[in-house]
């Protein structure tokens, strides 16, 4: 038997994550799913020696105790769980080495939603439908861990060198409670008046309880539409945000009735309301580390902008930035 570890205490709903997702599929229904905070998760993944891409765990809000079967390399990045290893605190951001038989705790978050821990050799579930993502309230892919559970490790790469990330090169987690937050307009901006497109971007949105991997629920002012929603067709429905079923794009804003909902890693794909914004890719990072309660200030940009953010993300994401300790 290859290498493993076993969930003793799985906190909540953590689950395993790969990039890119779960692709191709979603004119069957089947989400993306995949980290929400992509930053943190492919960086815990250079520190262990994997490919930045390989499957490991995402943990939100609370933390899981995992006792480690072999010898390994650990790194845990994300919200602060306040780590620890066998009772001693460890460093997040950084490479851990562990013997076979000792205990990884993580505990409530202080900062942040989402921790990741990545494994040397990575997590080797059995993919489905090409991925080993997890889209938990489905049950694709598996589901959350349960105490008891055993997952199989692979084989972990030669390099046994001791690794963190430059602070300068890590995620920058908001302070204060409100989250500045990247978003372009479109596709469906011009459905609402000019307005409220300047009071989207000048508001301060309250995320809300009933927030998950599926949606996060904003609370704010009332919407108010232009001629072309207030006068349309009938065939796309009645309340103004209501639109002809469409596509929906990955981090779009989707208005239903009046409440703003974020898209993310496993929301439905298509329906039939408007989406006036989206949030930039680069940016979806923050609104999975975004507390409910917090705020959200979205920030207006355009493709160019968009792109060099994305780019910015990447070029942090690269084994180069590893530095040795």
């Amino acid at each position: 038997m290859g290498s493993t570890f076993t969930t003793e205490k799985p906190g909540l709903q953590t689950c395993v994550q790969e990039l890119p997702g779960r692709i191709g599929f979603l004119e069957q229904g089947f989400p993306f799913s995949g980290p929400f905070d992509a930053w943190s998760f492919r960086q815990a993944n250079l520190l262990v020696g994997n490919s930045r891409d390989t499957a490991a765990l995402e943990c939100q809000y609370v933390g899981p105790s995992l006792r480690i079967d072999s010898d390994c390399r650990v790194a845990v990045t994300g919200a602060n769980m306040q780590p620890k290893l066998d009772g001693e605190p460890i460093e997040l951001w950084q490479t851990v080495h562990v013997k076979a038989g000792q205990l990884l705790e993580l505990g409530a978050a202080i900062t942040g939603v989402r921790a990741y821990i990545a494994f040397s050799g990575g997590i080797v579930t059995e993919p489905v439908l090409g991925s080993r993502a997890v889209f938990h309230q489905a049950g694709v892919g598996g589901r959350a861990l349960v105490p008891g559970q055993t997952l199989p490790l692979g084989e972990a790469s030669a390099d046994d060198r001791t690794y963190t990330i430059p602070i300068d090169k890590r995620p920058k987690f908001s302070q204060d409670k409100c989250w500045n937050i990247e978003a372009l307009k479109g596709p469906n901006d011009d459905w609402l008046d000019d307005e409220s497109v300047e009071m989207f971007f000048s508001t301060d949105w309250k995320i809300q309880a009933k927030s998950s991997r599926t949606g996060v629920r904003l609370t704010g002012p009332e919407f108010s539409f232009s001629e072309r929603a207030l006068n349309k067709n009938s065939d796309h429905g009645q309340d103004p945000s209501n639109i002809i079923d469409h596509g929906y794009p990955f981090g779009a804003i989707n208005l239903a009735g009046h409440t703003p909902i974020i898209l993310v890693h496993d929301s439905p794909s298509t329906g039939g309301f408007i989406n006036p914004f989206t949030v930039a890719s680069a940016a979806l990072w923050k609104v999975g580390q975004a507390k409910p309660n917090e705020s959200i200030r979205f920030r207006c940009i355009d493709q160019k902008e968009a792109g060099e953010l994305r780019s910015l993300v990447d070029q942090s994401c690269q084994a180069e930035v590893l530095k040795v300790v």
